[in-house]
């Protein structure tokens, strides 16, 4: 019991800040609002799918047995994640926040692209995992397991360990997506350039949580 209370201290210190506070309920409804979006562009993408193209990696290369890497992969980054945050919950906001901010134009992005998933795939039984609440399959353009982790290396970018880590991880998915056939190749590559411009755009809307990422909930 010794060890837990320990370990929410810093989180039950930061609690009390009221600018914290607002700041976290804020990132909360911005999240639960983005993956409703998310939802229904999916919903939206999967009933207007198209004819899917041939890809110069996929239509060379066999389909791999990656679903479980596929499936909880991302669970585990999440769970790391939240050690983050337990730690040293001034991350909270702004990453809520730019994750948010990265879903909504992901959620603008998956309704104009009708493009069909590639004909070859790995099995991957959407039932089976909790990405069957996250993704239908169809939302392709673009690759999330690609963005969010490279999203999450923008962010720590100054700690180099976690930087060289996310770097690592979103590549690592990035293949992963690819050798299940799960995303095109475009998909991948422009989840990195896509993801920048979005970083950037977070620093400019959520200024104020964003100071407080990088020095603390009492300069916000």
């Amino acid at each position: 019991m010794d060890n837990i209370a320990l370990t929410l201290k810093p989180l039950a210190s930061h609690a009390k800040h009221r600018v914290f506070q607002r700041a976290t309920i804020e990132g909360v409804l911005l999240l639960v609002l983005s993956l409703v979006v998310s939802y229904y562009a999916g919903v939206f993408a999967a009933d207007h799918e198209s004819f899917p193209v041939t890809d110069i990696i996929l239509s060379n290369i066999r389909a791999f047995d990656v679903d479980w890497i596929f499936a909880y992969g991302p669970l585990l980054l999440w769970v790391f994640v939240a050690f983050l945050f337990l730690r040293r919950p001034q991350y909270i906001p702004f990453t809520l926040k730019s994750i948010a901010l990265l879903i909504l134009v992901r959620s603008v992005f998956v309704p104009l692209t009708h493009v069909g998933p590639f004909p070859v795939q790995a099995p991957l039984d959407y039932g089976n995992y909790f990405l069957q609440y996250f993704t239908s399959g169809a939302d392709l353009f673009f690759s999330a397991h690609t963005a969010l982790p490279f999203l999450m290396a923008l962010l720590f970018w100054e700690d180099k360990k976690l930087r060289v880590f996310f770097t690592i991880v979103s590549i690592l998915f990035g293949v992963v997506v690819l050798l299940g056939h799960y995303h095109y190749s475009i998909d991948v590559l422009s989840a990195y350039f896509i993801t920048f411009a979005v970083f950037r755009m977070g620093e400019i809307l959520f200024h104020k949580e964003e100071r407080m990422f990088r020095e603390g909930v009492g300069t916000a």
